[in-house]
């Protein structure tokens, strides 16, 4: 089965690599793609777009960054 993930921080990085490899335990034939972070990346999969770069804080930082965050994130995905 493929599945997409996504992990905004270190926190969601760490759970996110967990649930992959859980989900590699069940089922040898996963495939990943995901929004994420080093420990995702570990396990592996497709790195679509690390958290780092999409690491805005606050109202005005995300309001300001909205044509950077809506160039990076809306793209149709490639197939894996």
């Amino acid at each position: 089965m493929k599945y997409y993930l996504v992990a905004g921080e270190a926190s969601g990085d760490l759970h996110g690599a967990n649930l992959m490899q859980a989900l590699k335990e069940k089922d040898p034939n996963a495939q990943f793609r995901f929004f994420g972070g080093d420990k995702m990346l570990a396990v592996g999969g497709e790195l679509a777009k690390h958290y780092a770069e999409m690491a805005f804080m606050g109202f005005l930082e995300v309001v300001t960054n909205l044509r950077t965050i809506k160039k990076k994130t809306w793209r149709p995905a490639k197939k894996i």
